[in-house]
């Protein structure tokens, strides 16, 4: 079946196309049509100058087009779809509007823009559970991602996060990853392996990957010395 599929559609900018020389044509609750950048991973910054252009000119689109006929959860995929661009301020101010324009204030997605700043047209209020699963998701692409075999720490933090940690969050291999940010850096990384096997992370003090074999129930932490090295 994945042999039958069509190459990605792309425009001659470098933007996703719907179809084969069909572009989005307008504002849109739905993005399927980057679903190649979120949630499968197929193009990724990692890939070089080539996805960058695409995963931009893609993002771009969406702004152009804007928001008027987008959902809650539409600014809540955004907000995962720039944190896999490493774009850590659109994530934000994406996952910002989701919570404090289309939730309830007991939380609930509304679907709808309840704030009345005309984010959306959508005004209604029914309840969707995806959207707040979605911005979950966001928050946690924000802190750590590793869809591409890889462990990355911090990989889209705007820089108004200067002190940032999360706790046990889980990795793909069954590896549990806290991290710990302080003034603007990375000062510590735990890394707990459920079932062994080998750890490929990016580091966050070098830029370089690193492999770490682990056995299971083995537990791993790597600190930023002075010179912001790790040891």
């Amino acid at each position: 079946m994945l042999a039958e599929l069509p190459e990605l559609s792309i425009a001659s900018d470098g933007r996703l196309l719907v179809a084969k020389d069909y572009p989005l044509p307008a504002s849109h609750r739905h993005f399927s049509h980057l679903m190649a950048i979120h949630p499968l991973g197929l193009i990724d910054p990692g890939d070089g100058a080539p996805a960058v252009r695409t995963i931009q000119a893609s993002l771009s689109e969406l702004d152009r087009l804007g928001s008027s006929w987008w959902t809650g959860y539409s600014f809540a995929w955004l907000g995962n779809l720039a944190a896999r661009a490493r774009d850590g301020q659109k994530a934000e101010q994406a996952l910002e509007l989701f919570s404090t324009a289309f939730t309830l204030r007991n939380s609930f997605h509304c679907n709808g823009d309840q704030s009345g700043k005309g984010y959306s047209k959508f005004t209604y209020r029914p309840f969707t559970l995806e959207g707040n699963f979605a911005a979950a998701e966001g928050i946690q692409e924000m802190l750590l991602q590793s869809h591409r075999g890889r462990v990355v720490i911090f990989p889209a933090i705007p820089s108004s996060w200067q002190d940032a940690s999360f706790t046990t969050l889980r990795a793909e291999g069954a590896f549990l990853v806290s991290a710990k940010r302080t003034a603007g850096k990375t000062v510590l990384v735990e890394i707990l392996s459920e079932k062994g096997g080998v750890c490929r992370l990016i580091s966050p003090f070098s830029g370089k990957e690193i492999s770490i074999n682990m056995k299971p129930g083995e537990r791993v932490a790597l600190e930023a010395d002075p010179g912001n090295s790790a040891r």
